[in-house]
C-alpha cells in the first residue's frame, strides 16, 4: 500500500512597485484586494508606494500584477540594478532629476500663474472691470481641465471600480464649482456686462444667478497640486538615506588573475577571489585582509569618524573606504550576502511595513472618503432645508468635500518611519520594523551581555609587575616568546601585549604545554616558565603574591612568569572593558533604563566589571541556555526588558526579549535574532538606538494628532459654513506638507 502526502505550496515573497496611488485610501484599497486572493497577505505602503507580497507556492506574480490592474492601479517588479559601464560612472547621480517630479511641477507652474489673476480678481472687488468674468474663465478653464486632469482621471477610474479615493473629493468638489460657474455665465446672470463679485471668507448668501466660484475650481486645484509636488519632493528626500545606502557601494574592481591586475565590474566577483584596493578607492565587497596595511574610514557604515587601523588577518566590509596603503583583499561574502547588502534589505523591510499605529490610521482612511461624500450630501440638504439657500448649501458642500481629504492621515507614519530607519542606517543602527518603535516606548530594564558587549570580548594584558633586581622589558620578552607558540587566549594576549611594549620577541626552543598549568621552554639560555607551575607560585615574593591577590580580586587572571627556579613577575590578563561602556551605561540611566549585567563569568570578574561601568544589580555564572530564563525571571517580575547581546549563545535571549539589540560586531544568529542591529560596537550606540527608535514614534504620534485633529476640528467648520472653498483647499494641501515636513526633522537627530 502506498501512501501520499499532501504537499503545502511554499510561500514566495515579491515586492511590487505600485503607481497612481494618490492617498492612503487607495494603498488601502489595493491592499485589500490583494489580501482577498487565497494565501495571499500583503502589506502597501502609500509612502514607499511598494507592495510586500507573500503568495502561495499556485500562485503567479503576473496574477498579483493582475489583481492590483482590475483594482485600478499599475504594478510592476522592482527593475534589477543595471550594471553600469566605466564611461557611464561620471559621477553624477542619474536619479537626480525625477521624471514625474518634473511633470508635477511643469503642471503646478503652469496652473499656478494662470489661477493668481482668477483669485485676485474675485478677491479684490477694485480689480474687476467689464467682462472680467470671461477673462477669469478663459484663465480658469485649462487649470481645472489640464491642470486637475490627474484628479479626475483617477476619480473616474475609481468611479468605474466603485470606490471613492481623495481624488474623487477633489474632482467633484472642483468640477461642481467650474459646472456651476458656466451654469451661472452663461445661462445665469453672471455674465452680463458689470458684473460685480464680493468675497467672503465664510459661506455667502447671494443670488445663485450671479454667483461664480471659478476662484474655487483654480485656486484649490493649484493649491492641491502645490501640496502634491511638496509632498511628493518630501517624500523622495525622506528616502535618500537608503537610496544613499544602496549606492555606497564600489561599481568595478581590480582582481588577481595570474598575478595581473583585471577590472571587472563588482557583480562579477565571486567569493574567494583576491582583488587590489588602493589608497582612496571604495572596497568592493566583504573580505578578509591578506597583503598590506592601512586604515580604512568606516563612517559611511557605522558613523564613527575614527578609520580603523587593518592589516593581514583584519576583516573588511564593501563600501568603506581605503585611507592609506594598499590592500590584497580575499572576497567572503558577495552579492546580497555582503553586510551593505543586509543593512539596504534590512532598511527597506522596515520601510515597508507598519506600526499598530498606521494599521489604525489606514482602517479609518478605507473608509473616511465614503463618509465624507455623504456629510457633504447631508450638509447641502441641512443647508437647503434650513435656509433655502443654494448658494450657501452649496458654497459649505463644496468646502466639506475639500478639506476633508485623508491625505495627511496617510502620509503620518510612514513618512516618519522612512526618515527615522534611513537616519538610523546613517548612523549604524538598522530598525528591523515599525513594531520595534512601539517596544522602545515600553522598555524599563537592559540586560547586557557582558563579553563581546560591556567588555570587547579579547583578553588583554592590563598590568605587569616585576620582582625588585628585574626588569619588566625582560619578563615581557621571555613570557612572550613562550606565550607566542600558544594559541590559548591567554596566552595570546600575553604575547601580543609583549610585542607591543617590548618590541620584537626572541625564539623559543623546547617548548611544552603543561594542560591547565602553563607552558615552558628555552629562551636566550633561561628555563622559562609561564603560568600557574607550581614550582613558581609557592614561592613567589612578597610583592609579587600580593600583585596576584589583587589582579585576582579584580576579576583579572594572574600569569607567574618566572626563570632559573625562580619568579620574576606576574602579568594581570583580562577581557577589557570597553572605553565607551561607562559613559553607554549613563545613557541608558538616562532613558529611564535599569541595567542588569548578565555573564557566564564567575562572580568575581563580573562584580568588577559592573564596578568599573556603574551597574548595581549582576547575575553571573549563567549557562548559554539560562540566559532566557534570566529575561523570563525579568519579565515576570513586570519589568519590559531590553536586551544587549552578539554571541550565537545571545540569540534565544535576544529573541525572548521584548526588544532586542545586536552588536553587529557579533554573529549572524544574534543579529537574525534581535530587533534593532548596532553596526558598530560601541555599546553607546544602544543608548542612541532607543532615542532614535523614542523621536520616531513621537513624531508618528505627533503627526497622527495632527492630522486627526485637522480633520476632526476642520469638517465642522465647513460644514457649518465657517470656510471658504478656496481657504479649505489651501489648509487641506498643507496639512500634508505639515506632516512631511515634521518628519523630516528627523534627518537632523544626532
Amino acid at each position: 500500500m502506498t501512501t501520499t502526502t499532501a504537499q503545502v505550496p511554499a510561500t514566495a515573497e515579491v515586492e511590487l512597485r505600485i503607481g497612481g496611488m494618490t492617498c492612503a485610501s487607495c494603498a488601502a484599497r489595493v491592499e485589500k484586494k490583494l489580501n482577498r486572493m487565497e494565501g495571499v497577505t500583503a502589506t502597501v505602503n502609500y509612502a514607499t508606494e511598494r507592495a510586500k507580497v507573500s503568495y502561495p507556492g499556485g500562485t503567479e506574480v503576473a496574477d498579483l500584477i493582475a489583481t492590483v490592474v482590475k483594482t485600478g492601479y499599475t504594478a510592476e517588479e522592482p527593475e534589477p540594478p543595471r550594471e553600469e559601464t566605466p564611461a557611464e560612472n561620471t559621477g553624477e547621480n542619474p536619479g537626480d532629476e525625477d521624471p514625474e517630479l518634473s511633470a508635477l511641477r511643469q503642471r503646478l507652474l503652469v496652473s499656478a500663474l494662470l489661477s493668481l489673476p482668477v483669485v485676485l480678481l474675485a478677491m479684490v472687488p477694485a480689480l474687476q472691470f467689464d467682462n472680467w468674468q470671461w477673462l477669469s474663465l478663459t484663465l480658469a478653464s485649462p487649470v481645472v481641465v489640464w491642470g486637475g486632469l490627474p484628479f479626475h482621471r483617477a476619480a473616474w477610474t475609481n468611479a468605474r471600480h466603485a470606490a471613492a479615493t481623495m481624488d474623487t473629493l477633489v474632482s467633484v468638489g472642483t468640477l461642481a464649482a467650474f459646472l456651476w460657474s458656466l451654469w451661472a455665465l452663461f445661462l445665469g446672470d453672471a455674465g452680463m456686462p458689470g458684473m460685480r463679485h464680493g468675497f467672503d471668507l465664510t459661506v455667502s448668501r447671494t443670488d445663485p444667478s450671479q454667483t461664480l466660484y471659478l476662484e474655487v475650481a483654480a485656486g484649490v486645484t493649484a493649491f492641491i497640486l502645490l501640496g502634491r509636488y511638496l509632498e511628493a519632493r518630501s517624500k523622495r528626500r525622506a528616502g535618500t538615506a537608503l537610496r544613499a545606502l544602496m549606492e555606497l557601494g564600489a561599481k568595478d574592481v581590480a582582481v588577481l588573475r595570474g598575478g595581473r591586475e583585471v577590472r571587472i565590474p563588482v557583480s562579477r566577483l565571486a567569493v574567494g577571489d583576491r582583488f587590489v584596493v588602493r589608497p582612496g578607492e571604495k572596497i568592493a565587497t566583504d573580505g578578509t585582509v591578506t597583503e598590506g596595511t592601512s586604515a580604512v574610514d568606516v563612517s559611511m557604515l557605522t558613523g564613527e569618524s575614527v578609520p580603523v587601523d587593518v592589516t593581514a588577518g583584519s576583516s573588511v566590509t564593501g563600501a568603506t573606504v581605503n585611507a592609506g596603503g594598499r590592500l590584497v583583499v580575499e572576497a567572503t561574502r558577495v552579492g546580497a550576502d555582503t553586510q551593505l547588502a543586509r543593512m539596504a534589505r534590512l532598511v527597506e523591510d522596515a520601510q515597508n511595513g507598519k506600526a499598530e499605529v498606521q494599521r489604525l490610521a489606514d482602517r479609518i482612511s478605507a473608509v473616511f472618503v465614503p463618509v465624507v461624500l455623504l456629510i457633504a450630501a447631508g450638509t447641502f440638504g441641512a443647508w437647503l432645508g434650513v435656509t433655502h439657500d443654494t448658494v450657501a448649501a452649496f458654497t459649505a458642500a463644496v468646502a466639506v468635500l475639500i478639506i476633508a481629504c485623508p491625505c495627511a492621515l496617510g502620509l503620518a507614519t510612514p513618512t516618519a518611519l522612512m526618515v527615522g530607519t534611513g537616519r538610523g542606517a546613517q548612523l549604524g543602527i538598522l530598525i528591523k520594523g515599525p513594531e520595534v518603535l512601539e517596544s522602545t516606548r515600553r522598555v524599563d530594564t537592559v540586560v547586557l551581555d557582558k563579553t563581546g558587549t560591556v567588555t570587547t570580548g579579547r583578553m588583554t594584558l592590563q598590568e605587569v609587575h616585576v620582582a625588585e633586581g628585574t626588569e619588566e622589558k625582560q619578563v615581557l620578552r621571555f613570557a612572550g616568546a613562550l606565550e607566542h607558540a600558544s594559541e590559548h587566549p591567554v596566552a595570546r594576549a600575553v604575547a601580543a601585549g609583549a610585542e607591543e611594549r617590548a618590541g620584537d620577541l626572541p625564539r623559543a626552543e623546547h617548548f611544552e604545554n603543561v594542560p591547565g598549568r602553563g607552558v615552558r621552554g628555552r629562551v636566550e639560555g633561561h628555563e622559562v616558565a609561564v603560568g600557574r607551575l607550581t614550582e613558581y607560585t609557592a614561592a613567589l615574593p612578597e610583592e609579587l603574591a600580593r600583585a596576584k591577590e589583587e589582579a585576582e580580586r579584580g576579576g583579572r587572571t594572574a600569569v607567574v612568569v618566572g626563570w632559573d627556579g625562580a619568579a620574576r613577575g606576574v602579568l594581570a590578563v583580562a577581557d577589557a572593558v570597553r572605553e565607551t561602556s561607562a559613559e553607554a551605561v549613563r545613557e541608558l540611566r538616562a532613558l529611564g533604563l535599569t541595567p542588569v549585567l548578565l555573564t557566564g563569568d564567575n562572580r568575581t570578574v563580573a562584580e568588577a566589571v559592573a564596578d568599573a561601568v556603574g551597574i548595581e544589580r549582576v547575575v553571573a555564572e549563567v549557562l548559554p541556555e539560562d540566559k532566557v530564563d534570566v529575561v523570563r525571571r525579568l519579565q515576570g517580575e513586570g519589568r519590559t526588558v531590553a536586551m544587549v547581546g552578539d554571541g550565537v549563545n545571545d540569540a534565544a535571549a535576544l529573541a525572548t526579549a521584548d526588544l532586542g539589540l545586536a552588536m553587529g560586531t557579533g554573529t549572524d544568529a544574534a543579529i537574525e535574532a534581535s530587533d534593532l542591529t548596532l553596526v558598530r560596537g560601541d555599546l553607546r550606540v544602544a543608548a542612541d538606538a532607543i532615542r532614535l527608535s523614542r523621536r520616531t514614534l513621537s513624531t508618528i504620534k505627533g503627526n497622527l494628532v495632527w492630522a486627526f485633529g485637522y480633520n476632526v476640528a476642520a469638517l465642522p467648520l465647513a460644514a457649518a459654513g465657517l470656510l471658504n472653498p478656496m481657504i479649505a483647499g489651501a489648509a487641506m494641501a498643507f496639512s500634508s506638507v505639515f506632516v512631511v515636513t515634521n518628519s523630516l526633522r528627523l534627518r537632523t537627530f544626532r
